[in-house]
């Protein structure tokens, strides 16, 4: 089988054991980022294409007779056309768990980063105001701490619920969102649901993790933005379009919120700008959608892919999305 590496630059790559993967295959290529007029070229004699980012859409998929699986580097598959996909017998597998953990991680930081106001002191400190202080410490803005605080936890996935353990050991309360989709998830006493509305009305901090689906676009638009304590934490790690930009921006700018943290955009990377990026306020931070990619997560982002395949070419199907006529 011949298998080709669509986009390896987003994986960073340089770190990582890669011999497992490429030796599944008697022919291998590996790029570093394809443009949309190379696909055809790149792919048009692969068995299996393996993908971070790099869009799959129909009109390809149709000059691709060869091709047999789509194997994503990711767990969103939402840059693959899955019906499509399907329609010309082509299985499409994501990886699942692998990140969780790096997730988890990064969520709590950016939580305590915001509780402590880091934002705002280590500007203060670069600037010069300790320097010229009359006392030995700067306590404006006021910091506080999470333990007592209610966590608000949108998407209660496996990172989710992750979080939700990190914070109860910090000694918080945490909440759940009722499923968007109507599914009725297991009883858990440590993590309640509740309905969007009093989950943002109660809650101290609002960490997302869901997917982003046509139920959850624009979720925390400027309407339910409103709901939340002016003082409440706002954290983002999940697909940025699940929180209204806009709305978020001009929501900080006029400090209807005590801060927020994102680690995903609209559009990535924003080359044309985004609202978010010229926000005013001092306790806001943005990280560009590395939370998920600590060197162990991509790791073990190889070595579940490495299993993809070889259950694939021993006929079985791992972590299939789609279902191949």
């Amino acid at each position: 089988m011949k298998g080709v590496l669509l986009d390896q630059g987003s994986l960073h790559c340089d770190d990582l054991d890669l011999e497992s993967l490429q030796g599944q295959f008697a022919q291998w290529e590996s790029f570093e980022l394809t443009a949309p007029e190379h696909l055809l070229a790149r792919l048009h004699n692969a068995d299996i294409a393996l993908t971070n980012k790099t869009p799959l859409r129909r009109e390809t998929l149709a000059q691709l007779p060869q091709l047999k699986l789509i194997l994503v580097l990711a767990t969103g598959t939402n840059n693959i056309d899955l019906d499509a996909a399907a329609e010309h017998g082509i299985a499409v597998c994501n990886n699942v768990g692998y990140s969780t953990q790096s997730l988890v991680e990064h969520t709590l930081a950016l939580m305590l980063a915001l509780a402590r106001q880091l934002p705002t002191y280590m500007d203060k400190v670069k600037q010069g105001d300790w320097q010229r202080a009359n006392q030995f410490c700067l306590l404006d803005p006021p910091i506080s701490i999470l333990h007592g605080k209610q966590l608000g936890i949108i998407g209660a996935g496996a990172s989710g619920r992750g979080l939700a353990a990190v914070a109860r050991a910090l000694g918080m309360r945490t909440v759940a969102l009722q499923s968007l989709s109507g599914s009725k998830p297991a009883e858990d006493p440590t993590l309640p649901r509740l309905p969007l509305r009093p989950l943002l009305t109660e809650s101290d901090v609002v960490s997302v993790h869901c997917p982003l689906t046509d139920h959850t676009r624009d979720l925390l638009d400027a309407s339910a933005l409103a709901l939340m304590k002016t003082d409440a934490l706002l954290i983002n790690t999940a697909r940025g379009g699940i929180v209204n930009e806009t709305a978020l921006a001009e929501a900080l700018n006029n400090e209807r919120l005590g801060g927020a943290a994102v680690d995903v955009l609209t559009n990535e990377p924003p080359t044309t700008g985004n609202p978010l990026l010229r926000v005013r306020h001092p306790n806001f931070i943005v990280t560009p959608h590395n939370a998920w990619g600590s060197r162990e997560s991509r790791q073990a982002l190889i070595d579940q892919s490495t299993e993809i395949v070889r259950r694939f070419q021993q006929g079985k199907l791992m972590n299939c999305v789609n279902n191949p006529r």
